[in-house]
């Protein structure tokens, strides 16, 4: 599954369409103008910037790195790569529960276990704003044997969202 990153702003229009109806330039992002803003084209401000939706951002935050942790569970990721995204108390506890697995595989040799993880698939994210600058979100994520919920709350610190807390079922 390829990574999304959010995207922040847009500026500029449309290009024409061309090459069997593809456009040729980024797309404008559509959203309601805050309370005192302008719309795009109204008093000659064609090129302002508009904001990207904070909960598609949180939603895509949201899916990348819990699609990134059952990896580090499987065995597939390192740890370290969710270091910037994660807490250092849900990096530790990810790591450490990733050493559990690797572990019990290696002591029994069970191969159900060693299916356990494999080829995870987020399949819904629902995220809820429960204060400034707070989200709570959960996922549904099917893997080869089972369907897990994962839960995660988002903070924003200096404009960058980490997560606080990470439950997997």
């Amino acid at each position: 599954m390829p990574a999304v990153t959010p995207i922040r702003a847009v500026s500029g229009r449309a290009g024409s369409l061309r090459d069997g109806g593809r456009p040729s330039g980024p797309l404008p992002l559509r959203q309601a103008p805050l309370p005192g803003q302008v719309r795009a084209g109204q008093q000659g401000l064609t090129g302002a910037l508009r904001v990207a939706d904070e909960e598609a951002e949180v939603r895509a935050i949201t899916r990348g790195t819990v699609q990134a942790a059952m990896e580090v569970l499987a065995g597939v990721r390192p740890v370290h790569q969710l270091a910037r995204r994660l807490d250092p108390r849900c990096l530790s506890s990810l790591q450490h529960r990733a050493a559990l697995i690797r572990r019990e595989i290696a002591r029994t040799g069970n191969p159900a276990l060693e299916k356990l993880h494999r080829n995870s698939l987020v399949r819904s994210v629902r995220v809820c704003e429960v204060a400034e600058d707070t989200y709570e979100a959960s996922a549904v994520v099917v893997d080869d044997v089972r369907a897990r919920a994962v839960a995660v709350r988002l903070e924003r610190t200096k404009q960058v969202w980490r997560i606080t807390e990470l439950v997997i079922g």
